[in-house]
C-alpha cells in the first residue's frame, strides 16, 4: 500500500518540486528573488489548455452525465459545508471571514485534483474528476466573486474560457453530436498540456509565496482538508456514493487550497498576503492529508 501511495502522489510534487526548484534557479540568477514570469503560460493555460481538457473530456463518447449528477451534488456539499466550518473557525481567531473562509472552500481541483484522479483511478477517472472540477470552479467564480465583492456582475461567467468549454461540451452530449475524430484528436492533444503546466506553474507559485503568517496558514493547512473529509465522508452515504466515486468525493475534500485563491485576493485587496500564506502552506500540508486520504480510500 505505501509504494501504491508513493507511486501516485510522487509524480504530482515530482512535477511541482520541478517548477519551486527552477523558480529559485532563476531568481538567483536573476538577483531579485523571481526570475521566471509564468503569466503567459498560465494565461494559455486558463484560456486554451485547461478549456481543451475539459472539453474532450465531456465530449468523448464514454461521457455520461448522468452518471455523474449525485457525484456533482456531493462536492457542492462539501464545497459549501467546508465554508460553513471555515466561518465559525474564522470567528473563532477573530479573522476576516473573506480572508480565511474561501481558501478553505475553493481547493486545487485543477492543478492537483485532476492529476491526482488519473495517477490513482486511472484515465477512466478523467471524466468524474472533470465533473469535480467544474462544479469547483464554477462555483469558484460565481459564489467566491460575490463573497468578495457583493456588487460583481456574475452575467458574464459564460465568457471565462472553462466554463464555456463546458457549457459547449454539454451541449454537444446533450444534443447527441459526435465530434470529427480528427478534431477530438487535436483538442485532446491542446488539453494533454493542461495537467504537467499547472503543476509546474503550482512549483513557481509556491517558490514565490512566503511565510507572512505562518499561525494562520498552519490552521488553514488542517481545517481546509479535515473539513473537507469530513463532509465528504458524511456526503457519500447521503448520495448514495460508492466504489470509485466515493474515494474520489474523499480525496476531493482533502485537496489544499486553490492558487486562484490569492488571485481573487489580489484583485479585491482581501488580505493577499494572508491568503498567500494559506495557500502555500496548505499546499505543503497536502503532502500529509493527500496520502492519508488515499489510504483511506485504496483498501
Amino acid at each position: 500500500m505505501l509504494l501504491r501511495i508513493i507511486a501516485i502522489i510522487f509524480p504530482i510534487f515530482a512535477i511541482v518540486a520541478a517548477g519551486w526548484l527552477y523558480a529559485r534557479y532563476r531568481g538567483k540568477l536573476s538577483g531579485d528573488g523571481h526570475g521566471i514570469d509564468m503569466a503567459f503560460a498560465n494565461q494559455l493555460n486558463m484560456e486554451i489548455f485547461v478549456p481543451a481538457l475539459v472539453f474532450a473530456a465531456m465530449t468523448a463518447k464514454s461521457f455520461d452525465l448522468a452518471a455523474y449528477d449525485r457525484l456533482a451534488f456531493a462536492a457542492t456539499l462539501v464545497i459549501l459545508g467546508s465554508g460553513a466550518i471555515a466561518w465559525l473557525v474564522a470567528r473563532l481567531l477573530k479573522e476576516q471571514a473573506n480572508t480565511f473562509v474561501p481558501p478553505m472552500m475553493f481547493t486545487n481541483s485543477g492543478n492537483m485534483g485532476l492529476p491526482l484522479a488519473v495517477l490513482a483511478f486511472g484515465e477512466s477517472a478523467l471524466p468524474a474528476a472533470v465533473v469535480l472540477f467544474f462544479v469547483e470552479n464554477t462555483l469558484h467564480y460565481t459564489l467566491g466573486t460575490w463573497m468578495l465583492d457583493h456588487k460583481a456582475r456574475l452575467t458574464n461567467l459564460w465568457r471565462v474560457p472553462v466554463i464555456f468549454a463546458a457549457l459547449v461540451a454539454l451541449a454537444i452530449n446533450f444534443a447527441g453530436l459526435e465530434l470529427w475524430l480528427p478534431l477530438y484528436t487535436a483538442i485532446k492533444l491542446l488539453g494533454d498540456v493542461a495537467i504537467p503546466l499547472l503543476l509546474f506553474s503550482l512549483g513557481v507559485r509556491l517558490a514565490t509565496s512566503t511565510w507572512s503568517d505562518v499561525r494562520l496558514g498552519l490552521i488553514g493547512a488542517v481545517v481546509c482538508p479535515a473539513s473537507g473529509m469530513l463532509i465528504a465522508w458524511a456526503a457519500t452515504p447521503l448520495f448514495g456514493l460508492e466504489g470509485r466515486d466515493a474515494a474520489m468525493l474523499m480525496v476531493f475534500g482533502a485537496l489544499p487550497p486553490a492558487v486562484l485563491n490569492f488571485v481573487f485576493a489580489e484583485r479585491y485587496r482581501q488580505e493577499p498576503a494572508k491568503v498567500a500564506s494559506i495557500v502555500m502552506i496548505g499546499n505543503l500540508g497536502a503532502l500529509v492529508f493527500v496520502p492519508l486520504a488515499l489510504v483511506m480510500t485504496l483498501q
